[in-house]
């Protein structure tokens, strides 16, 4: 896409999903899953291979699936789909054990994030994170990070927003920021990012680093950049 041909808007805030846009998505999640499932069925490779299966997971190759749920539904999504192996297993635990493992996982940086995030603010930028993780989780990566401080609303699935593809982590952004919608970027790797940015009003940038292609975010984004490194190119344009 042509960044000179975009029209001109007065972006002030930039709301980040976290996996696949701040954080390499199979780098960060594939160690989760494989953890996960060892866990829940230990040497019990059938079932291990099931349950992969039921998630959109490749165990020998440690990969996802274009549609696998992992990639934007919530933690009781996900673990909605493995009850079925899990006689005697409750929603709740599970999710719970789901939410633990993953404050421990691997955490790679798409690009190096705190220079990118510093220069945003220096530049009047007001900086959100709106993710379908639960909000422990991701106020741990932020943390181990060194980036929590940059960021002046953290929402996840349970933080009683709501998830996306819907507006309220979006619109939650706003009420907390006094931001209007129009002034605001949703910035993320998934159809869900970009459908919950088009609710809630605001522009809704796609990035290449997650599982989604191009084709896959094109048609319901306003611009496509191959990494959130771009934004320092695409955002003087506005």
């Amino acid at each position: 896409m042509d960044l000179t041909d975009l029209t001109v808007l007065p972006i002030r805030g930039l709301l980040f999903d976290k996996d696949g846009t701040l954080f390499d998505f199979r780098r960060t999640w594939a160690a989760w899953a494989a953890q996960l499932l060892e866990h829940l069925a230990p040497g019990d490779t059938p079932r291990q291979q099931a349950m992969a299966g039921a998630i959109g997971f490749c165990l020998q190759e440690l990969d996802f699936r274009p549609l696998s749920p992992v990639i934007a539904g919530t933690p009781a999504e996900v673990a909605a789909l493995l009850l079925p192996f899990l006689p005697g297993q409750d929603l709740a635990p599970l999710v719970d054990l789901m939410n633990r493992l993953a404050e421990d996982v691997p955490l790679s940086e798409v690009v190096p994030l705190k220079p990118l995030l510093e220069g945003l603010i220096a530049k009047g930028y007001v900086l959100g994170l709106a993710t379908n993780d639960a909000e422990a989780p991701a106020r741990a990566h932020l943390s181990r990070s060194g980036i929590a401080e940059y960021f002046d609303f953290v929402a996840g699935c349970d933080s009683g927003f709501g998830a996306k593809p819907a507006a309220g982590q979006l619109k939650a952004f706003c009420r907390v920021t006094g931001l209007v919608p129009e002034e605001v970027a949703m910035i993320g790797d998934s159809t869900h990012d970009l459908h919950a940015a088009e609710a809630a009003g605001m522009t809704a940038v796609a990035v290449l680093t997650g599982i989604a292609t191009e084709r896959d975010l094109a048609p319901v984004a306003d611009v496509v950049l191959r990494d959130i490194g771009g934004l320092t190119e695409w955002l003087p344009l506005r």
